[in-house]
């Protein structure tokens, strides 16, 4: 059995080194990774890439980043939890009735469920 088709950890092929889905080498996460640790990566540069074939999307990829260059994610500060209370509560409301729907207004109807359906029921 030969080495994987996704198999890069020189980087000559793709640019950067590259493994498959999970042979990476330990000390790199991804950003979800680094985030379940209460870290983030703190502005470095990716340093890898996982590569794995989807059926429904290709190819997909995955970047990664040194754990011990992360850094700690920055607490919540009350003027944030506002902002992002704000923005929430904005993603809620409904610009033709202004009522809170209780949950994210579809983007692709742009209105509460309710008043798309009476837009459709009146057209």
């Amino acid at each position: 059995m030969g080495r994987p088709r996704l198999w890069d950890p020189g980087g000559e092929r793709f640019g950067m080194p590259t493994y498959p889905w999970r042979m990476a080498p330990a000390g790199l996460a991804t950003r979800r990774q680094l985030r379940a640790a209460g870290l983030r990566p703190g502005g470095q540069p990716v340093c890898a890439q996982i590569l794995w074939q989807s059926r429904r999307r290709g190819v997909r990829a995955a970047y990664l980043y040194r754990i011990d260059r992360a850094r700690p994610v920055r607490p919540m500060t009350p003027a944030r939890a506002a902002a992002l209370a704000a923005a929430m509560r904005a993603r809620r409301t409904c610009p033709i009735c202004g009522r809170d729907a209780g949950y994210c207004i579809p983007r692709h109807l742009g209105i509460c469920v309710p008043c798309a359906d009476a837009a459709a029921a009146a057209a």
